[in-house]
């Protein structure tokens, strides 16, 4: 069955025990976010807050927080959607196999939004300040829509069929917004809305933008998912609901999804913008307050029994990790077709998504059966560096199927071991500085701006990886040095100094330190890092540590580094410095009160004992 609405959807969960319902008052500044965190973390069920602090309207959390429960709620829907995926990035399967594709033929009239002349949404008039004012990070600037639809559409060729679906973070109070008359809406440069809006600039026009919330929850997926251009995500949403997605039309006016439990309608401005945040984000850090997009309301509705959706992002793992999973689960067996000779690539949650990704190609152009070094590998990382979200990666680490056909992108330690087994320092890195990086990563330093690195390795194994840190002499102020895994190694640094010249030298000293004949070479990568003790925990920590503290261009260094023909490589180790530093975003802290209140509720008696 589809959901049409987000109610319906409750109740099913609700009659299936998978949902839990918190009836003592909850406060949205802090503790409803602690509590959303607390049982995703425990893969607990969906929560109902019945009664929210300063709010009329009741919330609910962690709809999508496992894989089960989002297969579940879209259990009569996903082979449909597969299917979908991989016919529009080959559209030739269906002359090919056309037996596989009798039920989509079915399902392609759900994909056509179906206009109404009116619907539930428009029951009742609010205003921003009576709509539960969610704040998840201590240092947040107020409080934010976290998982919103925000819908425009391109103002050079209206309607659906250009328009754009995505979730972009939307702030509804602080700042120098004006109360009930402005919020925030933030999105990243490559963005769908970032076209249009572009176009609108161009124009000189204001662009008009409708914010839903709720619904059904295809809507959701539909608009965090990287879809295919020239694919609606409202074409989406309906194949993925199995009905079609009933749209309100008025003449002058965008589109209003019927069935929304909220809607926002507004305008922004092309010349005006307001510091945005600061926002705890899907890295682990706080986005710091810039400058973005303002929009002007003009109007708050929401449907009879209305209820508000939510999300909390942090660090890795969150539930928008099952967002992605879910959308490789869809979109991975058709990425062969995109990229030709590309068999699988990993966004690497633990590292924060856009910071490491991981794949497996082929390497055909050297017909013979020892190949001396990656040639197609690279033309496949280019190519994965030019699509859409993958486009934001700063680590490209991608390896040739042929010399493991077990290798898995999926398996993180397995890739690394594959490929420091394998690489070759002196030419199998591959830069791209003065770039564009995800506008949450602040390692570069500047928003936007940033580095890449492709790390591509073909053939046998040159070296084997040492399995112990064993004993080594390291320079002042090093130390100690711990196993992160076979072949890296952590190593405590000391804290990040700039020099008068604006520089660290804490890692040049360090690499110069070693020749190419020192034994810790035998360490094909190490990393320094503020807390080694931290960084070793865990694989997630070494992850998270690693990649998302480190801007290639800058924090990579060598023993025995070398530039030539404007090609840069190392003759013994490779070091990333993992520090942090001062242009750093600050790391997301819980507030320990809150997290005491939230404790009660798990103890014997409360809504949460036994699931937190």
């Amino acid at each position: 069955m589809g959901y049409r609405t987000l109610q319906a959807c409750l109740q099913d969960l609700e009659a299936t025990g998978q949902l839990v319902r918190i009836e003592q008052e909850v406060d949205p500044h802090l503790e409803a976010a602690e509590i959303h965190r607390r049982v995703f973390r425990a893969g607990g069920p969906t929560v109902y807050y019945a009664h929210v602090k300063g709010c009329r309207f009741p919330m609910v959390s962690n709809l999508f927080g496992t894989r089960e429960r989002m297969r579940f709620i879209f259990r009569d829907s996903l082979s449909i959607v597969r299917r979908l995926v991989e016919l529009k990035a080959d559209p030739g399967q269906m002359a090919r196999r056309p037996w596989g594709y009798g039920r989509l033929a079915l399902s392609l009239l759900d994909m056509l939004p179906r206009k109404v002349s009116s619907g539930p949404v428009l029951a009742h008039g609010s205003s921003i300040d009576q709509l539960p004012q969610l704040q998840s990070w201590p240092d947040d600037g107020g409080a934010f829509i976290t998982l919103p639809q925000v819908y425009t559409e391109d103002v050079d060729h209206p309607g659906f069929r250009r328009s754009n679906l995505g979730v972009y973070r939307v702030q509804l109070s602080g700042g120098r917004y004006r109360p009930n008359e402005e919020i925030g809406l933030h999105y990243q440069i490559h963005r769908g809305i970032g076209v249009h809006h572009a176009a609108a600039i161009r124009r000189g026009e204001p662009l008009r933008v409708n914010i839903f919330v709720g619904g059904a929850p295809a809507m959701s997926l539909a608009a965090v998912m990287p879809l295919p251009e020239g694919l609606s995500e409202l074409s989406f949403a309906g194949a993925l609901a199995r009905h079609r997605i009933a749209m309100i039309g008025r003449p002058g006016q965008l589109p209003i999804y019927a069935e929304a439990d909220f809607y926002i309608a507004g305008v922004i401005d092309p010349q005006r913008k307001l510091p945005e945040g600061p926002f705890g984000d899907h890295l682990g850090y706080y986005s710091l307050a810039h400058d973005y997009p303002v929009m002007r309301v003009e109007r708050v509705v929401h449907r009879p029994g209305a209820i508000w959706p939510f999300t909390v992002v942090g660090r890795p793992p969150q539930e928008d990790t099952m967002f992605g999973e879910l959308i490789h689960e869809l979109t991975g067996p058709a990425i062969a077709t995109v990229i030709p000779g590309l068999h699988a690539v990993h966004a690497v949650d633990a590292a924060g998504v856009h910071p490491l990704l991981l794949a497996i190609g082929s390497e055909r152009y050297t017909p013979f059966a020892q190949r001396k070094r990656p040639q197609e590998l690279l033309t496949t990382a280019n190519a994965i560096l030019g699509q859409g979200q993958l486009s934001l990666a700063k680590y490209l680490w991608i390896a040739a199927g042929e010399d493991d056909a077990a290798l898995d992108v999926h398996d993180v330690p397995g890739m690394f071991r594959h490929i420091l087994g394998r690489v070759d320092w002196t030419r199998d890195l591959h830069f791209q500085t003065c770039t564009t990086i995800d506008t949450l990563d602040y390692s570069g330093g500047a928003v936007n701006e940033g580095s890449k690195l492709v790390i591509a390795a073909v053939g046998p194994a040159m070296r084997q990886l040492p399995t112990e840190a064993g004993s080594l002499q390291l320079p002042d102020g090093f130390g100690p040095a711990r196993l992160c895994m076979p072949g890296v190694l952590a190593v405590q640094g000391p804290p990040y100094r700039r020099a008068a010249d604006g520089e660290d030298d804490a890692v040049e000293t360090f690499c110069a330190a070693f020749t190419g004949a020192d034994p810790i070479n035998r360490f094909p990568l190490i990393v320094i890092v503020d807390d080694v003790d931290f960084a070793v925990h865990s694989l997630n920590n070494f992850l998270w540590v690693t990649f998302t503290r480190s801007n290639p261009a800058a924090d990579v260094y060598g023993i025995e580094a070398f530039t030539e023909q404007k090609h840069w490589g190392c003759r013994g180790s490779l070091v990333i410095d993992a520090r942090i530093k001062p242009h750093h975003a600050p790391p997301l802290v819980e507030d320990l009160e809150t997290t005491r209140r939230v404790d009660a509720l798990g103890a014997r008696g409360g809504p949460l004992a036994g699931i937190i």
